[in-house]
């Protein structure tokens, strides 16, 4: 079983920073992605940002140069630095991991979400 924990959501300005951070935990043997994704009402999930084991990094358009997702293998966290933050970053956010399990099962696993917020 693998769980993944999200942390550090809230609300902000516009403008303002926020840092989000998913541990992942549980029968892990090998993590190959970590991403954020995030879906606002009435909008469908959308990638937000990805690293693919720790060494390439992927974006969405709209969070390219304020957003970073850093990783840290060590503790299995991946963490997502949102600077210049805008109303229409306001979301849901989950984090998800592609790992390999002890037991050599594959599987994609998601956190249960953390709410942003960003007002005008």
């Amino acid at each position: 079983q693998v769980q993944l924990t999200e942390s550090g959501g809230g609300s902000v300005k516009t403008g303002g920073s926020l840092r989000l951070s998913c541990v992942a935990s549980g029968s892990l043997f090998s993590i190959y992605t970590m991403a954020w994704y995030r879906r606002a009402p009435g909008n469908q999930r959308e990638l937000v940002a990805k690293t693919v084991s720790g060494v390439s990094t992927t974006y969405a358009d709209s969070v390219k140069g304020r957003f970073t997702i850093s990783r840290d293998n060590n503790s299995n966290t991946v963490t997502l630095q949102m600077n210049s933050l805008k109303p229409e970053d306001t979301a849901v956010y989950y984090c998800t991991a592609d790992v390999l399990t002890f037991e050599r099962r594959t599987g994609n696993y998601w956190g249960q979400g953390t709410q942003v917020t960003v007002s005008s």
